[in-house]
């Protein structure tokens, strides 16, 4: 009986505790701008807030380049054939079978393409996969259909729920924050090295912020990490980027990037400590 008191106490204390860190956090909510999301028929990346987030920007624009002279190249070619080997132009056409110094720059040109866009696009990729040590580590475990966090340093735990649509003034959001705002949120401070585990318990889940260039599949039985360093403060939205159930699309994330000073009164309160 005193076991179960005891832990009735435990778990209304935890509660009343995350609670307050929550209303602490919807306050926060109130003097951050919303920099993370989508826009209605736009085009084009979110405002990059992670060194990670420009690199896959720069490399995309790099790549688009590319891409487009050797669109334009080919458009062109084809129309020269069309045009100069029409059967008006060219009645009696060639019986030649081969052309050796053609069929060895057709194969040498794509190899140093594909050479010269490895050699750009791999540091980018190693530059994500290469953990470094982290400032703050938070465990993320994709649940059918939210997300749980726990700042692993801390023994901060809490689960993140999508907010209806009554219930997002409440929380300081507006309409346009549908299906992208969440009762609770990751709360991180700006030029904190931050790795986040990911992982899932029942089926895969994918954790992703857009505007910090981060996407990492949730498992189950597996423990994978990202790592981010915000530059900005702000709001960030991310979804679950892996098919995972009916309910897939109403599983979203919500970052917030604040001042240190900021960040340790939201941990103060988080602990117990203030």
């Amino acid at each position: 009986m005193r076991l179960n008191t005891l832990a009735t106490s435990l778990w209304t204390s935890a509660g009343l505790l995350m609670a307050g860190s929550s209303a602490f956090g919807q306050e926060i909510t109130q003097e951050l701008e919303i920099v993370g999301a989508p826009v209605d028929r736009a085009t084009g990346f979110q405002p990059a807030a992670t060194e990670l987030a420009r690199d896959v920007h720069w490399l995309d624009n790099m790549l688009l380049v590319i891409i487009t002279i050797i669109t334009l190249f080919v458009t062109g070619l084809l129309a020269w054939v069309v045009i100069r080997f029409s059967q008006k132009r060219n009645p009696t056409p060639a019986t030649f079978t081969h052309h050796s110094p053609l069929e060895v720059a057709w194969t040498i040109v794509p190899v140093v393409i594909l050479a010269f866009i490895g050699a750009f696009s791999l540091p980018v990729l190693f530059k994500q996969q290469e953990i470094p040590e982290a400032d703050i580590t938070i465990k993320v475990t994709g649940y059918q259909w939210y997300w749980g966090y726990e700042y692993v340093d801390y023994g901060i735990e809490f689960d993140s729920y999508m907010l209806a649509r009554d219930e997002l003034e409440e929380a300081g959001y507006s309409q346009q924050e549908y299906l992208l705002a969440t009762d609770t949120a990751v709360i991180v401070p700006i030029g904190a090295t931050v790795v986040m585990q990911v992982t899932a318990a029942d089926v895969i889940h994918a954790w992703t912020i857009p505007a910090f260039g981060v996407k990492q599949d949730a498992v189950p039985g597996r423990l994978a990490e990202l790592w981010f360093a915000a530059e900005r403060e702000g709001i960030y939205f991310g979804q679950c980027s892996e098919l995972c159930g009916k309910d897939h699309a109403y599983m979203p994330i919500t970052v917030k990037v604040v001042s240190q000073e900021t960040y340790d009164a939201w941990l103060a309160e988080a602990t117990g400590t203030s």
